[in-house]
């Protein structure tokens, strides 16, 4: 890098998992890393599904790097073989992380992000575009807007704050804005507990893991009132793949998720409704919900739960030449790796700053949001993501290049059409080609020898 550049700091955006990781790799490279996070504290989005318990064990949860950086100050991880709560996560891991000498004062809460470009230069001009420092327009805590200058950007920023709208053909579904004003559409991950489901009928949308949790936790509230109601809706015509691999599952928590789901669903606890896509949503008498499907069918519920997925906000990237997969939103490279209509295995084959790279010279796009609006990221990706990238800004190719990561399979490997059917050629060559499943390592630090990957969600 040229002198100019190295004036400057590497600007992490996120201060969740992967970018609190990014930062401990940074320095670790001899690199200064200043991470901008818009939550009021690190771990924003993860704080919001807190009480969800997770179907990894600890052991990839945490990074390499943070660990490292956590146990010269005498920090203790947690029992490896462990499965814990989103807010363990946060309270156990991410802020002793944040807290650390090292990274307490290069993280920057209530930070926000409005914009990415270079300074001086807007997304058309080329002239020694390479040489100039990244622009970073924050607002801050107290509603000023400052401007702060980067040799390189990661944006691990992830999804949480962008729901993917209800509507079947990708536009929130007339009535929706109402419906939520209303009250009557909760967060994605919302905490059954707390209350306002008992005795009440709920509509949970959406085919993912999000979705398996919200219906049984409904089912487990049902147990003990007997007027909660609980219906499930997917857009596919046959659960099968939502109820994942069971046994076959290399996470068995995650197999026992789908198994429960499939069990209550055959005990009656749970209405399931098939091929149901979302036309409209009408407000009724300002405490119900008429939800129409596109064929027609009507279901009244109190209470929707969305669980239909997220997607990357760009719109904070307009200025940067980004070249990304027209399908899934995700880096060009890696899309066709990960497409859900054409990915069913839950595994991606390691990848790092080679397959993340953009025009944008020395910009990435890591962990939740660099899978765009494709499902499933695992944390451990993430974080050996952010490994390879401050490999490649520390000019160390070779270590960039080095990706090693073994995932956990599902146990599900058939293609599975957007109706739901099964299309076996059309997968051919993909994931569900028999994979090379010799052990690679994944430099793990000793003591953290058991476990499995963790989804980005965290469930």
């Amino acid at each position: 890098m040229t002198a100019v550049l190295a004036d400057h700091p590497v600007a992490v955006i996120g201060a969740g998992p992967v970018g609190l990781a990014a930062a401990a790799h940074l320095l670790e490279r001899g690199l200064e890393p200043l991470v901008l996070e818009a939550g009021p504290a690190v771990g924003a989005a993860m704080r919001e599904w807190g009480h969800v318990r997770v179907f990894s064990t600890w052991r990839y949860n945490l990074d390499p790097a943070s660990v490292r950086l956590l146990e010269r100050h005498g920090w203790e991880p947690p029992r490896p073989t462990a499965l814990p709560y989103g807010a363990q996560i946060v309270e156990g891991y991410l802020e002793p992380l944040a807290a650390t000498p090292e990274l307490a004062g290069r993280v920057r809460t209530g930070h926000r992000v409005l914009a990415v470009t270079r300074k001086d230069r807007d997304k058309g001009s080329s002239v020694g575009r390479d040489l100039a420092p990244f622009l970073l327009r924050v607002q801050g805590p107290d509603g000023t807007v400052a401007e702060v200058l980067a040799r390189a950007v990661i944006d691990a920023s992830g999804t949480w704050e962008h729901r993917a709208p209800l509507g079947s053909s990708g536009l929130p579904a007339p009535g929706e804005e109402d419906a939520t004003a209303a009250g009557l559409l909760t967060a994605p991950l919302v905490d059954v507990a707390a209350g306002g489901f008992g005795g009440r009928r709920t509509l949970v949308v959406g085919g993912g893991h999000s979705a398996a949790n919200s219906v049984l936790a409904l089912t487990q509230l049902a147990r003990t009132d007997s007027g909660t109601e609980v219906v499930w809706a997917i857009r596919a015509a046959t659960p099968a793949q939502a109820y994942g691999g069971g046994n076959a599952d290399e996470l068995p928590a995650r197999g026992q998720l789908g198994t429960r789901l499939q069990a209550m669903v055959g005990s009656g606890a749970v209405q399931l409704v098939t091929g149901f896509s979302t036309a409209r949503l009408e407000v009724l008498d300002g405490r119900r919900l008429r939800v129409h499907a596109a064929d027609g069918r009507t279901l009244e519920v109190d209470r929707l739960i969305p669980a239909t997925g997220f997607r990357p906000d760009l719109s904070v990237l307009s200025e940067v030449r980004l070249d990304l997969d027209p399908a899934v939103d995700a880096p060009r490279r890696l899309g066709p790796r990960i497409d859900p209509d054409f990915h069913s295995c839950g595994t991606v084959e390691p990848h790092g700053a080679a397959v993340l790279a953009h025009p944008e010279k020395d910009f990435y796009i890591a962990g939740m949001k660099s899978y765009g609006r494709a499902p499933t990221f695992l944390m451990a990706t993430g974080y050996e993501q952010v490994r390879s990238i401050a490999a490649a800004l520390a000019g160390d190719a070779a270590a960039a290049e080095a990706v090693e990561l073994q995932l956990p399979a599902t146990g599900v490997c058939s293609g599975v059409g957007s109706d739901g059917s099964a299309d076996e050629a059309a997968f051919a060559g993909s994931c569900c080609s028999a994979p090379d499943r010799s052990p690679v390592s994944v430099g793990f630090p000793t003591g953290l020898r058991h476990g499995r990957a963790a989804e980005g969600a965290g469930i």
